[in-house]
């Protein structure tokens, strides 16, 4: 009913809307993390901090297996334009983290309370080997800005950076709001086989 009467808002201002596609994904719960490219080139990484200011984390981020630091990571990929900033999450996987809390026990130290906190402890750590020693992944969703990437669509967004070489994640393109509705609703009994925790 919420969603419908935030649908409805809208068409009152643009009736357009009515013709929208839309784009659901699964909002993994990690930390969120921007990312700067130059001609390809991974130059600096940052927590979305207040909005305007993050914490630079370029250090720690270049420790991620699944972070790319040359795009494209495939010789067929899309040339990436000049300046390219992306917005991602990165997560620790429910698997990997019931592994990295064994190990901590066996050993003796300390144990984490869950892979949220702990994936974003792991990004601020000042020792950028503690941060590699952790099993943090990335999926990346959103361009925050581009010298010249080819895409209008929250659609487009995803098929362009998974050609560059990024993670990304499932996203399933809706032809309706109704049809976006039954989609959420068919994942929600679905929620606990994600290999990740989410927060929406």
């Amino acid at each position: 009913g919420d969603v419908r009467a935030w649908f409805e808002r809208i068409a009152k201002v643009d009736d357009r809307v009515y013709q929208a596609r839309f784009t659901v994904e699964p909002k993994i719960d990690g930390l969120s993390v921007v990312l700067h490219y130059q001609n390809g080139v991974f130059v600096q990484g940052a927590t979305r901090g207040d909005g305007e200011v993050g914490e630079d984390i370029t250090g720690n981020l270049r420790t991620l297996r699944a972070l790319p630091l040359r795009v494209p990571v495939t010789p067929e990929g899309p040339i990436p334009p000049a300046e390219l900033v992306v917005r991602g999450e990165a997560f620790i996987s429910i698997a990997d983290f019931e592994k990295l809390n064994q190990r901590l026990e066996q050993a003796g130290e300390k144990t984490y309370q869950n892979p949220r906190n702990t994936a974003a402890g792991s990004l601020r750590q000042l020792d950028p080997g503690l941060t590699a020693s952790r099993p943090l992944t990335l999926l990346v969703y959103q361009i925050v800005s581009s010298s010249g990437a080819p895409v209008q669509t929250q659609a487009q967004t995803i098929a362009y950076l998974k050609a560059l070489g990024f993670p990304t994640p499932e996203s399933t393109l809706c032809t309706s709001l109704e049809q976006a509705i039954e989609v959420c609703q068919a994942a929600i009994p679905l929620r606990n086989s994600y290999p990740f925790e989410l927060d929406g």
